[in-house]
């Protein structure tokens, strides 16, 4: 974990791959454990720390992630979540070479909660959910493309399933058919950053996380 941004009312921290945000069946620590023991050692604070969940990335993934520092501020940033009114970016290194330079993918996609897994549906499908997302190509090479990804609708593994679906997959991503995985166990996807006006203070708030070595190394070559 690396704080990115706090001020008294949030934090937004970079989470590395492999991390859970939230607790989980599994039992191991979360990230939010991990901000609140920082938060009390920074401070010198006694007794429990609120540290609220704004957002989650999947395990594998890494890159911003808000957590709320009071109720005050986690209720108001779940409502601008609703609402879309934070604005998420993604870089994700796919397999292939799109043959848009940028595209709005839309798909009805089905969640099996037994397999963990998203599925692209008919419309009329039991369940069925509306996803949107707009990518534009950073950089190509010879196996791989570099995107950046706007989130238009925030649906669960929406980017691996709509991106697998046209065909790139992103790379490391084997459950949504990737050739080979990543020797750390992660996927290429880097919530690279938000955007969103404060809840308290109502300024522009920007925060980025850093490219990975692999996508630096593309955006170079």
């Amino acid at each position: 974990m690396t704080p990115l941004y706090e001020d008294n009312h949030l934090i937004v921290v970079a989470k590395e791959p492999g991390e859970i945000v939230q607790g989980d069946k599994t039992g191991d620590r979360p990230l939010s454990e991990t901000v609140k023991a920082y938060l009390k050692e920074l401070h010198n604070k006694p007794g429990n720390v609120f540290c609220g969940v704004v957002h989650r990335l999947d395990r594998p993934v890494g890159g911003v992630v808000i957590f709320a520092k009071t109720s005050k501020a986690l209720s108001r940033l779940n409502e601008m979540l609703r609402n879309g009114q934070i604005k998420k970016l993604y870089w994700a290194l796919v397999e292939g070479r799109p043959a848009n330079d940028e595209e709005t993918l839309e798909n009805y996609l089905v969640s099996n909660q037994k397999l963990n897994k998203t599925f692209i549906a008919r419309p009329d499908s039991k369940d069925a959910k509306l996803a949107r997302l707009h990518y534009r190509v950073l950089a190509r090479g010879l196996c791989y493309s570099l995107l950046e990804i706007e989130l238009l609708t925030g649906r669960k593994h929406q980017i691996r399933a709509q991106l697998a679906a046209i065909g790139h997959p992103i790379k490391g991503d084997l459950k949504y058919g990737s050739r080979r995985s990543n020797p750390d166990g992660s996927i290429s996807l880097l919530a690279r950053s938000v955007e969103f006006e404060h809840p308290v203070s109502h300024d522009n708030i920007k925060v980025e996380a850093s490219p990975t070595p692999e996508m630096q190394k593309i955006l170079e070559a």
